[in-house]
């Protein structure tokens, strides 16, 4: 719980928003139906760009800290760290579109049969 306290609102929007594709994609395996279907395409679009916005606000961070801090070496060490942790929010928003996608396959094989 000790990392929730560390990030930003931002972060922690993103982070939600990248879950909502998996939150459908379960109720569309469970209970398959066209409504559905219809709203993954859009709920996928809301986490695609929720991990891109994210990232790119972390990445923002990152640069403007290490520029205030300067360039010396133990400042690129703590820019590296924020850049990576920045990729964080890409990371879990493009592994929930993945599982959500296979989760729509396999509820689409559902309704099929």
């Amino acid at each position: 719980m000790n990392i929730l306290r560390q990030m930003g609102l931002a972060a922690i929007l993103s982070l939600l928003l990248s879950f909502s594709p998996l939150v459908m994609a379960v109720a569309y395996v469970i209970r398959p139906s066209e409504r559905r279907l219809a709203l993954m395409r859009p709920l996928s679009q809301v986490g695609l760009f929720a991990a891109l916005a994210g990232t790119a606000i972390g990445l923002i961070n990152s640069l403007v800290s290490l520029s205030s801090r300067g360039f010396d070496p133990e400042s690129l060490k703590i820019g590296a760290v924020g850049s990576a942790e920045a990729l964080v929010a890409l990371a879990v928003g493009f592994g929930c579109l993945t599982v959500a996608w296979l989760l729509v396959a396999a509820g689409m094989g559902r309704q099929r049969g």
